[in-house]
């Protein structure tokens, strides 16, 4: 499970390259995470981060995470 604090973390941050670079990455679409899952998620937290994420959308859950996105950094 998921806490309070992943999940605001999770909804906060952007995708710092590629063809979605500045994109939440609850926007970012599932088949682009589909291929870092065939490829590989880059290591450390971003790649933590990518896979919860597909794993959310892969729920259908995923867009629970929008409310949770910070007005004062969108």
């Amino acid at each position: 499970m998921l806490d309070k604090q992943t999940l605001l973390r999770l909804a906060n941050t952007k995708i710092p390259f590629g063809k979605y670079a500045g994109c939440y990455l609850v926007f970012v679409p599932e088949e682009y995470l589909l291929w870092f899952e065939k490829k590989g998620f880059p290591p450390g937290e971003l790649g933590e981060q990518l896979a919860m994420m597909l794993e959310l959308k892969r729920q259908g859950v995923d867009q629970v995470l929008v409310p949770l996105i910070r007005d004062d950094i969108r």
